[in-house]
């Protein structure tokens, strides 16, 4: 069985990054993520400084980029495709300067096309965001997100489909989505092995998995809500035994609302 680190999916302390880190540390976290998902609040010396205290400190680090930042527009133009590529080319660039393991970003949506159409824009728009990445020295690995309603872009075969073709982007499971989209079918091992197992698949030699968690609300197949822990029905027992069958490292991010929930998360799949 490969290291399981967890952590939050926010950084818990904004004021320092000695504050940050020390809150991690405190809470025996040995991962985060840093949250951008809303707007960027961080700058290249503040991001510096937590990679070096995280490294010092063996703490896993990614990044979410903004919600804005997806790609798989209808056109590679115009102001909603120019905010995109600056909110993923910001995150590279903060990912870069903290050392950080992967860019999370969200795969777009199918915006009345067939599902092989909005995965063919999904990629040939990455295509131009690596170009930019690479000339600016941020070509950092990126991490395309499962998403949680069943008739959008987003299943596992999509994120496994876009990473196999453009070779640097890894997919993100987030089993809270998956419950939700399946009807609440992780409720034993089995299912999340089967994730894992298709997703090892494709993963790079020593790329770890990353791997979004929390308890769900749901309704017609569809993500509502993140809940507290046992409110709903996912537990993250099924997910530890699971992962007893890979040597493959797991970064667990805890997208539970509340500090509570995140400490049960931790508690089942470390100790």
């Amino acid at each position: 069985m490969g290291r399981i680190r967890v952590g939050p999916a926010r950084v818990p302390e904004r004021e320092s990054p000695e504050q940050a880190v020390e809150l991690l540390l405190e809470r025996g976290y040995e991962a985060c993520e840093i949250d951008f998902e809303s707007g960027f609040w961080m700058d290249y010396p503040w991001a510096e400084r937590l990679g070096e205290l995280a490294r010092e400190h063996d703490i896993a680090l990614s990044v979410h980029a903004p919600l804005f930042g997806w790609v798989g527009h209808l056109e590679a133009s115009g102001r909603k495709w120019a905010s995109a590529v600056g909110g993923l080319d910001r995150s590279a660039g903060i990912a870069a300067a903290c050392g950080a393991e992967v860019v999370v970003f969200h795969p777009g949506f199918l915006l009345g096309r067939s599902r092989k159409d909005a995965i063919d824009a999904v990629v040939e728009q990455l295509a131009i965001v690596r170009e930019r990445l690479e000339g600016k020295g941020r070509g950092v690995p990126f991490g395309v997100e499962v998403m949680g309603r069943v008739r959008e872009l987003g299943t596992l075969e999509d994120c496994l489909e876009i990473s196999v073709r453009t070779g640097w982007v890894r997919p993100v499971i987030d089993f809270a989505h998956m419950h939700a989209t399946s009807d609440g079918a992780f409720v034993e091992p089995e299912p999340f092995r089967e994730a894992l197992e298709l997703a090892d698949a494709v993963l790079a030699p020593g790329a770890p998995f990353h791997i979004h968690f929390s308890d769900i609300a749901f309704a017609n197949r569809n993500e509502t809500k993140h809940l507290r822990y046992g409110e709903g029905t996912l537990r993250a027992d099924p997910l530890n035994d699971a992962l007893e069958g890979f040597e493959r490292t797991a970064t667990v991010i805890s997208e539970s609302p509340d500090e509570a929930s995140s400490q049960l998360i931790r508690a089942a799949l470390t100790t």
